[in-house]
């Protein structure tokens, strides 16, 4: 068995069952803010390096896909102030890991409505999903003023328009025809859901994509979320028997 020993778990990471696509919901920024009296911007700014910190251990278990929800549909209605120093802090932090993103061969994408992001935010955004579309390592997703329920319907629009240009048969249409036309039409269905901040909830979160997908949710708050989280989320995902439905032999 192909396995390492991260010795501050003392616990074994069996190589042959990684999960290919893993998503994680990072939630807590704010309420770790309040905890030290900051305000809820210096929460989102700290969690900047559980981010880097989760793509490094992606790289290096080998998974194949990091989905990351970094910007809701939902997280339009929060005050102007903080959407503005969002978007700031989500274009610098492009703009400032570009050069590692490229070197470390990874592929971003950006899954949502781009229309409602503003343009220096947006291009930024864009630039970079151009500079790595070649890349062939880890293909990162960055969900960005995203819904699933959102983009459900943008799918079935989508496919209806297809069907009326008889681009598409209505009696071909499955389940594929409906992954050609999300967002991560280019990514595997989510293996493991990660949350962090303590709730117990998948926020209108790749509804479609997780249908089977393991869940963790864990205590700790994203800025605090570290190698050590992610290697107990994968342990106890390789600790699970997934049946898809099926009876276990």
């Amino acid at each position: 068995m192909n396995a390492i020993v991260h010795k501050n778990l003392g616990e074994i990471i069996d190589y042959s069952n990684i999960p290919s696509h893993v998503a994680i919901i990072m939630d807590g920024n704010g309420r770790w803010a309040r905890k030290i009296n900051k305000e809820r911007f210096f929460g989102h700014n700290r969690g900047i390096n559980s981010v880097k910190e989760s793509i490094d251990v992606s790289i290096e278990l080998g998974i194949e896909t990091l989905t990351l929800f970094a910007f809701s549909m939902e997280n339009w209605k929060r005050p102007k102030s903080e959407i503005n120093a969002l978007m700031t802090l989500l274009s610098s932090s492009i703009e400032n890991e570009l050069k590692s993103i490229i070197e470390n061969n990874i592929k971003l994408n950006v899954i949502g409505d781009l229309d409602l992001v503003p343009k220096k935010t947006r291009d930024k955004l864009l630039n970079a999903i151009i500079k790595t579309k070649n890349n062939d390592g880890l293909n990162l997703n960055l969900a960005v003023s995203y819904g699933a329920k959102q983009e459900l319907v943008r799918a079935i629009k989508i496919i209806s328009h297809k069907v009326k240009k008889n681009i598409i048969s209505e009696e071909n249409i499955d389940e594929e025809t409906i992954n050609e036309h999300l967002y991560t039409e280019n990514s595997k269905n989510v293996d493991l859901l990660i949350r962090t901040g303590g709730e117990f909830r998948v926020s209108n979160f790749l509804l479609w994509q997780i249908s089977y997908a393991e869940l963790n949710f864990q205590k700790v708050l994203w800025p605090d979320f570290k190698k050590y989280h992610f290697l107990n989320a994968i342990i106890d995902y390789q600790n699970r028997t997934r049946r898809f439905g099926k009876i276990h032999a």
